[in-house]
């Protein structure tokens, strides 16, 4: 089974889902056989990493509303987080254009740290407020994620990855992706947002379910018919 996941790293949503995610896959049967691929997604292409005021400042702006109403909804947010162990600090957040982030995120596919170096990239946004923008820095957490730093500097020179990530992109748009996170399982199901475990792992069960049907049983007895150790009469 393979789930690929759309997600940004300055999403706390896809951070929140992240961890819902792999609550119901600890606890799905089968979650030695399933692999899972981040995909790109951007919040906001055009952003050029600047900005000024506060989180709830900008968040007001970008939804229409005042400030103590995006204040509100960081709050539940941060709450939300809270429970699945996550510490939120939107006072420390800047910013970021993501898409260099989101090439890293494919080379760490590449290099069999790709889960480490996403999960490296949203910790140091949201809990240590670090700027995931900045190519040098991104080189530093991706190399204490697990990469090489000498590999993922030429990498961002040379924009080694860029296309993934626009067929990330372009494959979100023809899915109708509009949103994250967004969880597609199998290329069958698709589920929207960063849903509770338990349903996350209902989801997982019936895509399993119905790529690994299991025959169902008519008739009672198994006479008149021949196995290893003979014939039933």
């Amino acid at each position: 089974m393979k789930v690929e996941i759309w997600s940004d790293v300055v999403c706390p949503w896809c951070y929140i889902g992240k961890r819902r995610f792999e609550a119901a896959l600890a606890r799905f049967e089968h979650r030695d056989q399933v692999e899972v691929e981040w995909k790109s997604f951007e919040l906001d292409p055009t952003s050029s990493g600047g900005g000024t005021g506060s989180y709830a400042e900008r968040l007001a702006v970008k939804y229409g509303t005042d400030v103590p109403r995006a204040q509100e909804m960081l709050d539940q947010m941060t709450a939300a987080a809270a429970v699945e162990g996550l510490d939120l600090r939107f006072d420390l957040a800047s910013p970021a254009n993501t898409f260099d982030a989101h090439q890293v995120i494919h080379l760490a596919g590449l290099r069999g740290v790709q889960d480490d170096v996403k999960e490296r990239l949203l910790l140091a946004y949201f809990t240590q407020g670090a700027a995931v923008g900045d190519r040098a820095e991104l080189a530093r957490l991706a190399a204490e994620a697990g990469l090489d730093a000498d590999e993922v500097t030429p990498a961002l020179a040379g924009q080694t990855y860029a296309e993934d990530v626009r067929r990330d992109e372009e494959q979100a748009r023809a899915f109708g992706i509009t949103g994250v996170p967004f969880f597609v399982i199998d290329r069958a199901y698709g589920v929207s947002g960063a849903q509770p475990a338990d349903a996350l792992l209902q989801v997982l069960d019936q895509a399993w379910a119905a790529s690994h049907p299991t025959l169902v049983m008519a008739g009672g007895t198994d006479d008149a018919a021949c196995g290893p150790q003979g014939c039933e009469i």
